[in-house]
């Protein structure tokens, strides 16, 4: 499977181009710095905002996990609709690294954690970008997608357990009654979800247990 890996050099990007490489996934990093790479992998040295569909359509899977810098958080916003210019109409798979602010906070499905503000005041810029994203690939007809939010406590220095569940749009908790993922744990559940392909054209999320 074919798999070009937008943001590769990122936190989480980088974890989960090694989950890819482990599963023997043909891996290309999409990146702006090449230098940065730490894999060997075949490169497309670009900026993210001039990707086209003869960039990208070569894939059979494109993950977004960009980063947008906190001064421009509308990057995120403005890379959603170059990507769903460029896959619309392919065959082309697009699965996006999320936020949790878009979940819904109960089954009832009213009211999402930005709704209700439960997503801290730093981050809530952040989780409206990402949230408008996910507003934009909802109303693509002929886009093939997968949203992926982690759960709220998304943590960077956790360990990978291999102990996760995955879930539609409700926040989930662990065994601890937490909503926690690590960036490991997140990052093997999204290359599962490219390899089975479960959730297509659907919102879920991720819930870990902390090692």
């Amino acid at each position: 499977m074919k798999v070009g890996i937008i943001g590769a050099t990122g936190k989480v990007g980088r974890l989960i181009m090694n989950e890819a490489l482990n599963e023997n996934m043909e891996v290309t990093a999409i990146v702006r710095n090449a230098s940065k790479l730490e894999a060997d992998v075949p490169v497309i040295e670009k900026n993210a905002f001039d990707l086209t569909r003869d960039d990208l359509s070569q894939f059979d899977v494109v993950v977004n996990a960009f980063a947008a810098p906190l001064d421009d958080l509308d990057q995120h916003i403005q890379l959603g609709r170059v990507l769903i210019e460029a896959l619309e109409g392919t065959d082309t798979r697009l699965i996006i690294v999320g936020g949790a602010g878009s979940l819904y906070s109960d089954d009832s499905k009213t009211t999402t954690l930005i709704d209700k503000s439960m997503v801290p005041d730093f981050a809530m810029p952040i989780a409206k970008a990402q949230n408008k994203n996910l507003e934009d690939i909802k109303a693509s007809n002929q886009l093939n997608w997968t949203f992926i939010s982690p759960s709220s406590f998304f943590d960077p220095e956790g360990q990978r357990t291999g102990n996760y569940r995955v879930g539609m749009n409700v926040v989930l908790t662990n065994s601890e009654g937490e909503s926690y993922v690590s960036y490991p744990d997140y990052a093997l559940a999204l290359v599962k979800e490219i390899q089975n392909a479960d959730f297509i054209k659907q919102h879920i999320t991720v819930v870990s247990e902390k090692a």
